[in-house]
């Protein structure tokens, strides 16, 4: 039920009709800076505490303060966590943004304002709620320079009340918020209880949303997709990092450097890694290169314009067959573009990433959980190809809290592929670093040390044979260049399958890939529940494709290919990849304003195509 179809008489007389419980959104409007993202923290755990699904969505500006910054808040008893495209209810703090946040809503949505801006006058078809906050945080907080900060804390309070959050919850929440600070989280805490106070005094219940406890969240946790790829990476067995800071990736190091200070530090207390913070990205993956030729597990992290710098070291790393794992955190471009908004706009330029004819395979995550196991698997991958994979996860995935079941603890020992001993050599009596010897494209290597004369070999960018000598010969440079096809479609059988929900039978296929899974789950029910359409779904985890890409695409008359960026780039890689028949059935779903994909959007899209 939306919000514009509310009874408002009905609610405030108390009669408990057209409730609507634990299903609706709330957006909090500040400014950057201002110390909101605490108390909106704060709320999101409440809510979590009480064993309802809910996801955070954190909108903030690129500057380091006073811009407009929005956090969303989705709740839902059926599990959907993507973004939701309606507001449900507003807490207008930005004076700047409230008339035009307040002009957006859908008729019947809830407004929670400070008093001053007198936000009633604006429409007439909303529920208001007006707050005088500098009146309850003056009586919480002497000291009129903390006000600003605690003053945030206040809305938590009042939406508590209004929505029925208990306030144990709220504490539990706030206390882990500020687990360090016992001050802190006591004036808080006191900030808090005096809005859960003033609304249960002076604001009657008006709207129809509120909460009762669920228990859908038992064991589960919340956390970042930044932070679950740096866990990955240190469960890989990472031990060279090196990075230069871009939005929104500079967290997967800076976490990983957390992780590592407190899990690999040897038993003489120095640290069994090394984590160097490079001048620019160019440097940074020229070090993640030479550290994964020397046997290093090895890694780096950026984001689209770092990726640009990034171009001729990655053509490097292909055609010398270095391993290197890279994770690209998109953000929308081109250019500077907008660094804190979210996109899938990498895709293009990634897969072909270095002078002439370069594929490179890509890993793509759809859930924080996919962030963790993804990151062991392209250091498997790296070392198993000898090449370098590039993991593109984006801001919304990387950045924003997600819950999730706790990760699996990796089980499958470390892949360090063709690695070649002196033992080895001695039982071969030959090696020759670029020679197909399996007929798989992936040749064997040695590592720098190894004891034997017949180790050492000369690793270069530019022609050589498969003993790696120079060679500007024509089947030399032919040669090598097949092998590296033939490598690249043996990538096929070991990257990622996808994941496929095709038991339907239907016409209609929709293949998505990462952060946008969530609404494409979401979007499914809309239009089996609302159009009693049938889809099956294919979410791709990887490229090159495996063979379940195409045999999706054969099986269904029409196939929508739903992403997160202008030019359809999947799509793009997907006319490339099958077979001339199947591309007629495909067509484009594109989301990109920079705000994470929701479902009403794709359906709608998908709807209008359908022609109904």
């Amino acid at each position: 039920m939306a919000s514009g179809d509310i009874a408002v008489q009905d609610l405030t007389q108390g009669s408990g009709r057209n409730r609507i419980v634990n299903d609706f959104s709330i957006q909090v409007a500040t400014v950057n800076g201002s110390g909101s993202q605490s108390a909106n923290n704060v709320l999101l755990r409440s809510l979590f505490r009480m064993g309802i699904p809910v996801s955070g969505k954190n909108l903030f500006p690129s500057n380091i303060a006073g811009l407009p910054t929005w956090f969303t808040i989705r709740c839902s008893p059926y599990g959907y966590i993507a973004r939701k495209k309606e507001i449900d209810m507003l807490v207008a703090m930005n004076a700047e943004t409230a008339k035009e946040d307040v002009l957006s809503l859908d008729a019947g949505a809830s407004v929670i304002y400070d008093e001053p801006l007198k936000l009633d006058a604006v429409r007439s078809d909303l529920i208001f709620y007006s707050v005088p906050y500098d009146k309850i945080v003056a009586a919480v907080c002497p000291e009129a320079k903390l006000r600003k900060l605690v003053k945030n804390m206040i809305y938590v309070g009042v939406v508590a009340q209004i929505l029925g959050i208990d306030m144990k919850e709220v504490e539990a929440a706030l206390r882990k918020q500020f687990v360090k600070k016992v001050k802190a989280a006591d004036l808080n805490m006191s900030a808090a209880r005096a809005g859960f106070d003033y609304a249960a005094a002076s604001l009657p219940k008006k709207d129809a949303l509120c909460v009762e406890p669920m228990n859908e969240n038992e064991g589960k946790i919340i956390i970042d997709g930044n932070g679950a790829a740096a866990l990955g990476a240190m469960f890989a067995g990472v031990t060279v990092v090196t990075w230069y800071p871009i939005t929104p990736s500079s967290s997967v190091c800076e976490q990983l450097i957390d992780y590592m200070k407190k899990y690999r530090l040897g038993p003489d207390g120095k640290a069994t890694f090394a984590i160097v913070q490079a001048e620019d990205e160019l440097a940074a993956i020229g070090m993640a290169l030479g550290a994964g030729w020397t046997g290093a597990r090895a890694m780096t992290s950026t984001s689209g314009p770092g990726i640009s710098l990034m171009t001729e070291f990655t053509g490097m790393g292909y055609y010398a067959e270095i391993p290197a794992v890279i994770f690209d955190i998109q953000r929308v471009g081109p250019s500077t573009g907008l660094p804190t908004r979210t996109a899938q706009g990498d895709l293009l330029s990634v897969a072909f990433l270095g002078h002439g004819d370069t594929k490179n395979v890509m890993l793509f995550p759809g859930s924080v959980t996919e962030c963790f196991t993804m990151a062991i698997e392209a250091f498997n991958l790296a070392e198993l190809l000898q090449t370098p994979i590039f993991v593109l996860s984006d801001l919304d995935l990387g950045m924003n809290n997600w819950m999730s079941e706790p990760f699996p603890y990796p089980e499958k020992p470390i892949e360090r592929g063709k690695v070649l001993s002196a033992d080895d050599l001695n039982r071969l009596g030959e090696f020759a670093r670029y020679k197909d010897v399996d007929k798989d494209g992936i040749p064997y290597r040695t590592l720098p040390g190894t004891d034997h004369p017949q180790a050492a070999y000369f690793t270069r960018g530019s022609g050589h044979n498969e003993k790696a000598q120079y060679s500007e010969r024509p089947d030399d440079y032919q040669n090598n260049m097949e092998r590296l096809a033939r490598k690249f479609e043996t990538a096929r059988s070991h990257v990622p399958r996808p994941e496929v929900v095709a038991d339907q039978g239907a016409q209609i296929g929709i293949i998505a890939y990462g952060s946008s899974d969530f609404a494409l789950r979401e979007s499914r029910d809309q239009l089996k529940k609302e159009y009693r359409i049938e889809t099956d779904y294919l979410r791709i985890r990887a490229f090159p494709f495996s063979r379940e890409v195409h045999e999706f695409a054969k099986k269904h008359e029409r196939v929508y290919v739903v992403e997160q960026n202008r030019d359809a780039q999947m799509l793009s890689l997907l006319k490339l990849d099958l077979n001339a028949s199947e591309i007629p059935k495909l067509r484009s779903v594109r989301h990109f304003n920079g705000l994470p994909i929701d479902a009403r959007s794709v359906t709608d899209d998908i709807i209008s195509q359908e022609g109904k």
